[in-house]
């Protein structure tokens, strides 16, 4: 499947999932909008990867809190590429903490980064789906769309919310040619796990090996999910196979949430 000539927004984009599905993306053709908050030198050997398929890449550095900056990324790449096919929206952060101490602060920022910014992607991006009567929306949910788990509270209400985002989206837009679907994974093997798996080891006086048994645990295939699966799975669902799937929520975690 090729979709070259089509153009692609992936927020958080410079690392980890993001970064996986823009590539897979690119590699089908797509020319991608890279976003997020890495470092300059993150942020260009990001850029580096997804361009080796060939296609167009350009980095936006939209603050996902400020709806005005997610507006004008939207306008920015309808004017520079001609039109924003596929929004892939995957920007998210975490805080853990007991409820009655969670700070409001980072209350907000999880909601606002972790669902409010598709609203506004989203909103931003559909007129011109409409237009075209063409389009595909991907919001990267998580297991915790699903199931919740003790002291995450922003990120489990965040992620619950966007998964029915995503089928209010679908229901009002299933007669104009555009799908909406959500993706929810389980514990991704990405650059920040790796990182975090010694100092797991080393607090809990474990081996690597018993750490990364210990993170997968709640996932009965025993492995972590890659992010080339997911990348191969959000170009899945912006092909014409998958044309009658809209408002689903594919669940990507090992058999954590069948149990």
């Amino acid at each position: 499947m090729s979709l070259k000539g089509r153009t692609a927004i992936v927020t958080g984009s410079t690392s980890g999932i993001g970064l996986g599905i823009a590539t897979a993306l690119s590699e089908a053709g797509a020319n991608i909008v890279v976003n997020g908050i890495g470092s300059e030198s993150d942020n260009e050997a990001a850029i580096r990867q997804i361009a080796k398929a060939g296609t167009r890449v350009v980095f936006d550095p939209a603050d996902m809190l400020k709806p005005n900056q997610i507006a004008t990324m939207v306008e920015r790449a309808e004017r520079d590429f001609g039109s924003v096919d596929i929004l892939v929206n995957n920007a998210g952060i975490q805080f853990v903490s007991p409820i009655e101490t969670f700070p409001i602060e980072k209350w907000d920022a999880i909601i606002g980064i972790n669902l409010s910014s598709s609203f506004h992607t989203i909103r931003a991006a559909v007129p011109g789906m409409k237009k075209r009567k063409w389009g595909r929306i991907i919001n990267i949910c998580s297991a915790h769309s699903l199931v919740a788990s003790p002291f995450k509270a922003a990120y489990v209400a965040a992620k619950h919310g966007l998964a029915g985002l995503t089928k209010v989206v679908a229901l009002e837009l299933a007669n104009d040619g555009v799908t909406v679907n959500a993706i929810s994974p389980g514990f991704v093997w990405t650059p920040l796990v790796q990182k975090q798996l010694p100092d797991l080891a080393k607090s809990k006086g474990i081996t690597l090996e018993q750490a990364e048994h210990e993170v997968v645990s709640d996932q009965p295939t025993g492995r972590f999910v890659t992010v080339q699966e997911l990348g191969a799975l959000a170009v899945f669902l912006t092909s014409d196979a998958a044309i009658s799937i809209t408002g689903a929520n594919y669940s990507v975690d090992g058999g954590w949430t069948a149990k």
